[in-house]
């Protein structure tokens, strides 16, 4: 363990080999989601391209009610407050697409819940101009997509923001300040949304557009390129990737069980400004 001068613990450190592999790092990488930001979404804008605008929404909270993604309880929360009995409707056949969404039945309709890149897969070059501009302009202002649509057409997209922890700017800083010569976010959002949030935090480098294995092969190369690498994560997504670095480490407070596993650190009270300190 690690304390501060008032004697609380603000990390727990699993040997001492971990405690001399962070005096050595020059390079961390975060994960966005539940790191640097709050992890706690919230929806901002909804846009339906037909007129049961509610019944969509409640098709698409039915579908996110079964994913155990961070975006599905912004999803459901905001239902709840329209007043929609998303629970009632029968959600069958639901099936999580790796890195880019989920798929369900509904009323012998299968639609499609997720990202910009399931729906180019799913409808080629058939997406209208006007929802391609709708979609980018959100995602400037740091906003992740959530589409809704079938095999045919888009349905309606769903805004979701998810702020910026208020220390994320300072523990870059100072982390900067005390040598770290790159500082990476890794996220799966897209690129516009990665870099109006990278931009906000003053991380050196951003990666976009990531699947799982992507951040464990990133972590890799960057260790092939000699440098001393930490990888700061929440998930079970983060899991591999934080196994790989030369130092791990996990959210304590907020962080699922299979990251504090795989880290060699576990940051206590889900606090990033107590990672200079540790260091």
């Amino acid at each position: 363990c690690t304390f501060n001068y008032r004697g609380i613990i603000i990390s727990l450190i699993k040997g001492g080999i971990h405690l001399e592999e962070a005096g050595h790092l020059n390079a961390i990488a975060f994960d966005k989601t539940g790191t640097l930001t709050k992890g706690i979404p919230t929806v901002t804008d909804y846009i339906a391209f037909a007129e049961n605008k509610n019944e969509l929404f409640m098709i698409a909270a039915a579908i996110e009610n079964g994913s155990q993604h961070p975006l599905a309880s912004a999803v459901t929360k905001k239902a709840e407050e329209m007043g929609l009995s998303y629970k009632d409707i029968i959600v069958d056949e639901f099936q999580s697409i790796t890195g880019k969404g989920i798929k369900a039945s509904v009323n012998k309709e299968t639609y499609y819940v997720g990202s910009l890149h399931l729906f180019e897969d799913l409808l080629m070059d058939q997406i209208k101009t006007e929802q391609r501009n709708q979609i980018q302009s959100l995602q400037t202002q740091g906003k992740t997509m959530m589409i809704l649509g079938t095999e045919k057409e888009i349905l309606a997209i769903i805004a979701v923001a998810d702020e910026v922890r208020e220390s994320s700017k300072e523990v870059i800083k100072k982390l900067h300040q005390i040598g770290i010569q790159k500082t990476i976010m890794l996220t799966g959002d897209n690129e516009g949304t990665a870099a109006a949030i990278g931009h906000e935090v003053g991380v050196s480098d951003i990666k976009a557009d990531l699947l799982p294995e992507d951040k464990l092969n990133y972590i890799k190369n960057l260790r092939k390129s000699n440098l001393r690498v930490a990888m700061i994560g929440d998930g079970i997504d983060d899991a591999p990737a934080l196994a790989a670095a030369n130092l791990g480490v996990a959210m304590g407070g907020a962080g699922t069980d299979t990251a504090l596993e795989s880290a060699d650190i576990a940051l206590m009270s889900d606090d990033l400004s107590k990672l200079p300190y540790t260091i």
